[in-house]
């Protein structure tokens, strides 16, 4: 079967257009990847022998633009989008896997041009623009915080190395592959504390605050797990007890299947305050903490000295294994 996946710019879409790779992998099918010179969609495919091409656009993002820049950007997607076309055609292309971003624009609309059957992975509990405009004419629209509720394409080490929580020893503070400087300052306001009450803490700063913050905790003479990004994240989660985190979705399930109490923050100038939105679903079933800032960093410290087992084996109840694979089982038999 002829597949292209499309979409990118940030690492949660990308880490959900890897997930869908591999598994068309293991059916043996290397599917072509269309993505965008920005954003980080050549760094995490360029190299990558699962796809049997990678092509990379100059597309660019709508939304935050305005005046001639919007117009020039809107024409750009629409030469671009005829390319697709043009590829959809010749290579014979069955389907065509949206994960969202900017960089899905163009094949995804060269799909509905050509007629060729569109599928959509929604991330998040609100949509976004683009996937406002597709979802009419996309064939299935796959999102884990909407009915009928399809799990997260989550890689399966998250599951197996999952444990239930019930003392805190370890905190994890994740910002992202980008890091958050909100984050990284609200780990060092508690850092202190958190080394009185004998707890240790793992702490992912991203690239461009991990010297400051490595200095901070040099300040205050405290050891600490620190480091940018690591491909491997899965092995810092699983040490710890509980993470503080912001709330992008690939992130949110995968701290849901490592079953890991949770205290979020979200950014909170993401599109339609997504991530907000992602967190509440969890605090709805009184799986995870949705960070307030009349509380403070204390909101931390009062968290910690509950019992965490219950929210631990809440989301074991909440997430499912095999997203990927029931995603593209329905994709191939439609």
């Amino acid at each position: 079967m002829n597949i292209i996946i499309t979409g990118g710019g940030t690492g949660g879409h990308l880490s959900v257009a890897k997930a869908f790779k591999e598994e068309l992998n293991k059916r043996e099918i290397r599917p072509i990847y269309i993505g965008s010179t920005y954003g980080q969609d050549r760094a995490w495919f360029e190299n990558d022998e699962g796809f049997s091409e990678k092509i990379f656009f100059d597309s660019s993002g709508v939304i935050n633009k305005k005046g001639l820049k919007k117009i020039y950007s809107l024409i750009n997607i629409l030469k671009i989008a005829k390319k697709c076309k043009d590829i959809i055609e010749t290579r014979n292309i069955e389907a065509v896997i949206s994960v969202g971003g900017y960089s899905a624009a163009p094949a995804s609309f060269a799909a509905i041009l050509s007629k060729t059957p569109l599928f959509i992975h929604e991330q998040n509990a609100v949509k976004g623009k683009l996937n406002q405009i597709l979802s009419p004419f996309a064939k299935r629209v796959f999102c884990s915080f909407l009915p009928p509720y399809d799990p997260y394409p989550v890689s399966e080490s998250f599951f197996e190395k999952r444990r239930i929580r019930k003392e805190v020893k370890t905190v994890i503070f994740l910002g992202g592959s980008q890091g958050a400087k909100e984050i990284n300052d609200f780990a060092l306001y508690v850092a202190k504390e958190l080394e009185q009450r004998g707890i240790k803490i793992i702490h992912q700063t991203g690239k461009k605050d991990l010297e400051r913050v490595k200095k901070e905790y040099e300040k205050l003479d405290i050891k600490v797990d620190i480091f940018d990004f690591d491909k491997k994240v899965v092995e810092k989660i699983e040490k710890a007890d509980f993470a503080v985190s912001r709330a992008g979705a690939s992130t949110l399930w995968e701290l849901a299947a490592n079953a890991i109490p949770t205290l979020f923050l979200p950014y909170p100038y993401a599109a339609g305050n997504h991530q907000e939105f992602n967190a509440r679903f969890l605090v709805k079933y009184k799986a995870a903490f949705l960070y307030d800032k009349k509380l403070g960093p204390k909101q931390l410290l009062d968290i910690i000295e509950k019992d965490l087992s219950q929210y631990s084996k809440r989301l074991i109840g909440l997430t499912k294994r095999g997203g990927s694979r029931s995603v593209i089982d329905e994709i191939i038999k439609s």
